[in-house]
């Protein structure tokens, strides 16, 4: 199998180095044409196949769930293959120096949708952390202006049975071969399908969007779609999940592999190697990233040392951790109060933003719980367009000394600035508003990072949390590879983290349960972090006193999610040019 390189890929990106025109014209350039000629038309297909939302008049709320069944699986990995192949005829050095970048994010992109249809992951379509059944309430949440957003809803519910039964085949297809989650890491996962199933149809997420509808809507109108969604989830939403749950239960779960590590798994090697390119985009072995994880989190733990003579703390670093994790001092005694916390470290860094960042992203943010069902094995936080989720449930393991680091990965400068920054750009091509773990998430930890100079961390502790999260990110080095390339056990693996960071115990058993059942994606934060901080310190130690960070930030901002070559060639670009930002002036 053909995989792109970091070594292709930074050849590629080697243009951005270059003095580029805007970055989006249009050219009259042949490759350039043959390449968008590729791309827009797998876009349309990919659309069709709803692999991905259009910002239409639908608002992306489509009339149909996608088909996710095995033939029709096939056909995609046949399709993408093809991609492929065009790609490899279009001579990447006559394109001009946006089709170049372009070109490198894109054969990234179709690399790695290519790898994942061969290792068949369709067959499992779920891990510690979400599965399909629980990513759908996200479509409630969309806003839902028109007549036609509840119409098209109302036909996604009644088509959940259908999708519903591709999956099931698709998981006993995983099952065959062994290829799922480990058991151990979807104990209590079928809580979500549980709640939808002995709910009420007008007391689920899926009737949210009908609460309240717009007035633009006649009233008589109204009446009849709510009675049309409140019979297509008691017919159709319901029994479904209540399958799916008897499923679950008393087939899939009681089936799964025992075995935690990726390369147990069918071909697991080259599926785990896979997973490593897809989610840091290098081509780094599993053994190096797990030594570069071991000499990081040694540097840590030295500045975790300073913090505690600051607080003149009488005693080592697991006695300082205990002290931390039981101290209620430090934990909020409501649900109200982590969320009002939450959002006063929210609005600091809106009162900073203008001395770090030239350009701020119209598309603001909200701060709610973490929905009941899914609270108990989600995350601390997780945030994006729109919305910063803040996990409420146990608070006791929502330490808040931890939460301003929390609030800037997963809010702003984060992810729910960070995206609409990148979504806000005009004239890119839009598979670029794709998702690379490696730049997202290596910006989201940056961010943490900036907290610092920004003045965010008002107490040791805070800033000792700040170091625990990068701990946490840096110990994920350590233990994904561990788990799935080096034989290491659940337990091993928990006990490294509360060795290492201040993570609750709690916080611990569900993030190792993630890693263990999401092989790969953990490496993204920390690497992705690395190639940030040494850009900058590359444009600092060359540009001297020319540098100014807002133009930096503006620059890794406004390029969006790219593999970590071509944010690399991207800086020497912002260098060669003497620090100038993407927005002139106004940077």
């Amino acid at each position: 199998m053909k995989k792109v390189s970091a070594a292709l890929l930074a050849s590629l990106a080697a243009a951005c180095v270059l003095q580029a025109p805007p970055l989006y014209a249009a050219t009259a350039n042949p490759a350039d044409a043959r390449l968008r000629t590729i791309y827009e038309t797998e876009w349309k297909w990919r659309l069709q196949q709803r692999q991905e939302d259009e910002e239409d008049d639908t608002n992306g709320i489509r009339a149909n769930l996608p088909k996710v069944d095995a033939a029709t699986q096939l056909a995609r990995q046949r399709y993408w293959e093809n991609v492929l192949k065009q790609l490899d005829g279009v001579a990447a050095n006559k394109l001009s120096p946006a089709e170049q970048v372009n070109f490198a994010v894109y054969r990234s992109q179709v690399a790695a949708l290519v790898a994942n249809q061969r290792f068949r992951e369709y067959e499992k379509p779920l891990n510690a952390d979400s599965a399909f059944w629980s990513n759908m309430t996200y479509e409630a949440r969309k806003p839902f202006r028109t007549k036609k957003d509840y119409t098209n809803y109302i036909a996604q519910l009644n088509d959940v049975p259908r999708y519903f039964g591709e999956q099931v085949v698709n998981m006993r297809a995983g099952l065959a071969r062994g290829f799922t989650p480990p058991k151990v890491t979807l104990a209590g996962r079928d809580a979500s399908l549980k709640v939808v199933a002995e709910a009420k149809p007008e007391d689920t997420a899926f009737y949210q969007p009908f609460k309240a509808m717009p007035a633009t809507i006649p009233a008589e109108e109204q009446a009849a779609l709510r009675a049309a969604a409140l019979q297509a989830i008691k017919d159709k939403v319901i029994p479904a999940h209540a399958q799916l749950l008897a499923f679950m239960r008393d087939e899939y779960v009681p089936k799964s592999t025992v075995n935690l590590a990726a390369e147990s798994l069918p071909d697991g090697k080259a599926y785990y190697q896979s997973k490593i390119v897809e989610f840091t985009t290098t081509d780094l072995s599993a053994d190096q990233i797990h030594q570069i994880g071991l000499a990081e989190m040694a540097k840590i733990r030295a500045e975790m040392a300073q913090v505690m003579k600051e607080v003149k703390f009488d005693g080592d670093l697991p006695a300082f951790l205990t002290f931390l994790r039981t101290d209620p001092r430090f934990y909020a005694k409501t649900p109200e109060e982590l969320l009002m916390r939450a959002a006063w470290i929210a609005k600091k860094f809106d009162g900073k933003a203008e001395r770090y960042f030239g350009r701020l992203p119209r598309s603001r943010f909200a701060i709610i719980p973490v929905p009941p069902e899914q609270a108990p094995y989600y995350t601390s936080g997780r945030g994006g367009p729109g919305v910063y989720l803040v996990n409420t449930y146990n608070l006791p393991a929502r330490a808040l000394y931890s939460l301003p680091a929390l609030t800037l990965h997963e809010s702003a400068p984060g992810h729910a600035f960070q995206m609409p920054v990148a979504l806000e750009q005009k004239g890119r091509p839009a598979f670029r508003n794709a998702y690379i773990s490696a730049y997202g998430e290596g910006w989201a930890l940056y961010a943490e990072r900036l907290g610092t100079e920004m003045g965010i961390y008002e107490t040791p502790y805070e800033v000792f949390g700040m170091l625990s999260y990068q701990a946490w990110r840096a110990s994920r080095l350590v233990v994904d590879t561990g788990i799935h390339a080096k034989g290491w056990t659940r337990e091993q693996a928990q006990r490294y983290l509360m060795e290492n960071t201040a993570l609750s115990q709690h916080e611990v058993e569900t993030e190792v349960d993630r890693y263990i059942s999401w092989p790969g994606q953990a490496l993204s934060y920390y690497l992705g972090e690395m190639a940030i901080v040494e850009a900058r310190k590359k444009a600092e130690a060359a540009l001297g006193d020319k540098f100014d960070i807002r133009p930096f930030h503006d620059t890794v901002l406004e390029l969006g999610s790219v593999p970590l070559p071509v944010l690399k060639a991207r800086i020497d670009r912002f260098i060669a040019e003497g620090g100038k930002g993407p927005y002139g002036a106004e940077s």
